[in-house]
């Protein structure tokens, strides 16, 4: 079977899971919430999780719980990022956003709810092997990638960093919270609940925060090349900061970092590699475009 299906097959299993999670009924927050993350989304970081977690020895039963709750984190940070108060987007994957459909109030309740149902199941989830320890230690993981320390705190620098504050340094801390520490935690995950030793956590733990990062350099790039970024909203951005070509750089030095990371730890996982890859499809449109 090839790694395409492979990965096809686990994002079906994903958002046949979130489509069981998520409740149903007239409320407008279930709505909400149902129109928020059942509407698309490539599936990239609960992927990740049970890619990790296959490496590792743990069944797919076991790891769903964790990815779908990882999703749903995510889910409920776009939801809030979109609001006027944070990025203003009028839009999200095409279609318009939670609040332009059902008010800022609603999709400000919507993001909280995301946000606790999200522990909800992994609390509540029973692994058929592995222990009641290692899925603690997940869920202590995930709250401290997605808090104060990592999503969340990105977020705040996000927000708060002007043109004229924004350095090299504190960019890279900004995308490595915001965007990196929620995709190092889809990783380790699938590792805590595998088991992993000393090792094997540091390397997926490097493999994650590089892939972390060329995301969202990746991200950077498609805003630049689709001239979709709005000049009245000013956001820090790998493009503006080092130029294309230098963002391209960045974005390949990342990902063979990450690459090297799994080397160093022996982990074989073809599907980790090939997420990874998939990264740099940007690479080639952004050296011809930039020179045509």
């Amino acid at each position: 079977m090839s790694i395409e299906l492979r990965l096809a097959q686990k994002k079906e299993a994903i958002d046949r899971n979130l489509e069981s999670i998520l409740p149903r009924g007239d409320s407008l927050l279930y709505q909400a919430m149902r129109y928020s993350v059942l509407g698309g989304g490539k599936r990239f970081r609960p992927l990740l999780l049970l890619s990790s977690g296959e490496e590792f020895g743990v069944r797919a039963e076991d790891a769903l719980p964790f990815a779908c709750a990882v999703e749903l984190i995510h889910n409920y940070s776009l939801v809030h990022d979109d609001l006027p108060s944070m990025d203003d987007d009028d839009f999200r994957r095409g279609e318009p956003s939670c609040h332009k459909v059902f008010g800022e109030d609603i999709a400000l309740l919507t993001g909280d709810a995301l946000l606790t149902i999200a522990f909800e199941v992994i609390a509540s989830a029973s692994l058929k092997r592995g222990s009641d320890t290692q899925k603690e230690q997940a869920i202590v993981d995930l709250s401290r990638h997605a808090g104060t320390e990592g999503m969340i705190g990105g977020q705040l620098l996000d927000i708060t960093l002007s043109p004229e504050t924004i350095s090299k340094e504190l960019f890279h801390e900004l995308i490595q919270k915001k965007t990196a520490a929620l995709i190092t935690a889809s990783v380790r995950i699938g590792a805590i609940l595998g088991g992993a030793n000393e090792s094997q956590m540091e390397a997926i733990t490097a493999f994650g925060e590089n892939i972390g990062l060329a995301f969202q350099t990746r991200d950077d790039l498609l805003d630049a090349l689709e001239d979709t970024q709005r000049e009245d909203a000013y956001r820090p951005n790998s493009v503006s900061l080092f130029g294309l070509d230098k963002a391209i750089e960045r974005l390949d030095a990342f990902v063979s970092e990450g690459l090297q990371a799994l080397v160093r730890g022996a982990l074989a996982s073809e599907e980790l590699r090939f997420l990874a890859k998939k990264l740099l499809d940007v690479k080639n449109k952004g050296k011809n475009e930039h020179n045509s």
